[in-house]
């Protein structure tokens, strides 16, 4: 019940690298981040299969760390910290954490943490899921029922998305989709992309599945099917 890959996000050096070891020792790919800001201007930031965070970090704190990779991810956020409160607790579910630990723990106990978050989750019903492309009225349509009204840009991306069937497509083939010049295809790509997802985390509180694959090119991260 361990996930493939974990972002740990804390600038205790040594409490990190043990853990990272013992996970390491487990079968998990473990990326250490002593610096929140780091993270996000990490490549895959979002690409990570689960996080564990401190609060108090440098760079962006940790509750806002929590609500920003909310909107991008729906994967486990584990909180192991030093910090107390007694609105402590209520900030960080509230900003979407799905469990909270009080430092000190045992490297044992947040394995525990992070199976017990695993299984809740478990396998997720691919219908509540889903994301659906309207056509007809040129709007993406979230699992909420939000929608987000799609600029022929958007449409001709979504396109490549739904043929690719969760499959990352490569830049060259959304640039060539787009039908833009060559000099100006990357920047009117990224803008496009970067417009995209501003409109669709405005429209619905749930995780946005457009995320970047470092190097390669854009996935949608979720099932997404034609109406």
């Amino acid at each position: 019940m361990l996930p493939k890959s974990i972002a740990l996000i804390d600038d205790d050096r040594e409490y990190t690298s043990g853990l990272s070891k013992h996970l390491q020792g487990l079968g998990v790919a473990v990326e250490v981040f002593g610096d929140s800001n780091d993270l996000l201007a990490h490549p895959d930031a979002y690409g990570f299969g689960f996080y564990v965070a401190d609060l108090m970090l440098p760079g962006v704190d940790g509750v806002d760390l929590i609500n920003i990779l909310r909107r991008r991810t729906d994967v486990g956020v584990l909180v192991v910290s030093g910090r107390l409160g007694p609105e402590v607790f209520k900030d960080v579910i509230n900003a979407g954490a799905d469990m909270y630990l009080v430092k000190p723990v045992q490297f044992e106990q947040v394995v525990l943490a992070i199976k017990a978050v695993q299984r809740r989750a478990g396998p997720a019903d691919p219908l509540q899921n889903t994301w659906r492309l309207d056509r007809r009225a040129s709007q993406l349509v979230a699992p909420d029922g939000a929608r987000t009204d799609l600029s022929d840009a958007d449409l001709a991306l979504l396109e490549c998305f739904l043929e690719a069937g969760g499959e990352v497509v490569r830049r060259e083939t959304l640039r060539q989709r787009l039908g833009r010049p060559a000099e100006q295809a990357e920047a009117g790509l990224s803008a496009t992309v970067f417009r995209l997802r501003r409109r669709i985390e405005r429209a619905t509180p749930l995780a946005v599945p457009l995320q970047t694959k470092a190097g390669v090119g854009y996935v949608f991260r979720a099932p997404l099917l034609t109406i």
